[in-house]
């Protein structure tokens, strides 16, 4: 059943470090464009992410090390994460890739989090301890498909949980919208916090995520990628006339 409670403990470590307590309850916006988009441009997503802030994200989460040094002047935290590859495990796949990401400012690193080969041999702990060796402060999040994902990454060090994999990897049936039940079996299994990501539409959506018991909830698409949203509306037209309502009660005129 889902829920919003939370132990104490968990409330106490969110409120004791300055990222968790500063993302707690809070929304966080990705601003990523796909390679061969008009706006694949490294200053054109750190303007996006300015704006995006402005607009009141607590967090952003940026991929590629251009992009984040491009938004190196941003005042909240910055999750980063280097995509390298389109298949298996290419969010921030190798401990190369976390340095490299953090070395560009990131303040959390997000990389695949979940139980799968890394493409250099290391083990998720590893990569984590090794992360940290080098760069003491920095976050990480782990981008999880599952539970069992969660709570492996969980013992590897990882300071966040997110769902952002549900549904990619066999593990989980990919549903149409968010998660909930990845969401809320992670809250209650875990005492690391929940980051809810992916398939994140509406901001029903963000506060269902909540109640479900995600301590952050970022979106991506639903705000920065107008291809994506633009289809929608576009789609929409071309929908059969039965499913359209009545022109009488249309609305006339405005956005």
């Amino acid at each position: 059943m889902f829920g919003t409670a939370r132990c104490e403990t968990k409330v106490t470590v969110y409120e004791r470090d300055e990222i968790l307590a500063a993302l707690d309850g809070r929304l966080v916006v990705s601003c990523q464009a796909y390679p061969g988009e008009p706006m694949r441009d490294a200053n054109t997503m750190a303007q996006i992410a300015r704006a995006a802030v402005q607009g009141g994200a607590a967090g952003i989460r940026l991929q590629g090390i251009d992009d984040l040094r491009a938004a190196s002047d941003l005042t909240v935290p910055v999750i980063g994460l280097w995509k390298d590859g389109v298949d298996g495990v290419f969010i921030t796949p190798t401990l190369r890739h976390a340095l490299a990401v953090a070395e560009a400012g990131a303040d959390v690193v997000a990389l695949d989090g979940t139980r799968r080969p890394r493409p250099d041999g290391l083990s998720l702990a590893e990569t984590v301890a090794r992360l940290r060796d080098e760069h003491p402060t920095v976050r990480v999040m782990a981008d999880c498909g599952s539970l069992a994902d969660a709570r492996a990454a969980e013992e590897a060090g990882a300071d966040i949980l997110g769902t952002t994999l549900s549904g990619y990897t066999g593990e989980r049936p990919r549903t149409p919208g968010v998660d909930l039940e990845l969401i809320a079996s992670i809250a209650a299994a875990c005492n690391a916090p929940v980051m809810a990501e992916g398939r994140i539409h509406t901001p029903q959506d963000v506060a269902a995520a909540r109640a479900a018991g995600a301590f952050a909830v970022c979106v991506g698409t639903a705000i920065t990628h107008p291809t994506t949203i633009t289809s929608w509306f576009a789609q929409a037209l071309t929908a059969p006339a039965a499913a359209r309502p009545p022109r009488a009660d249309r609305p006339r005129g405005g956005r």
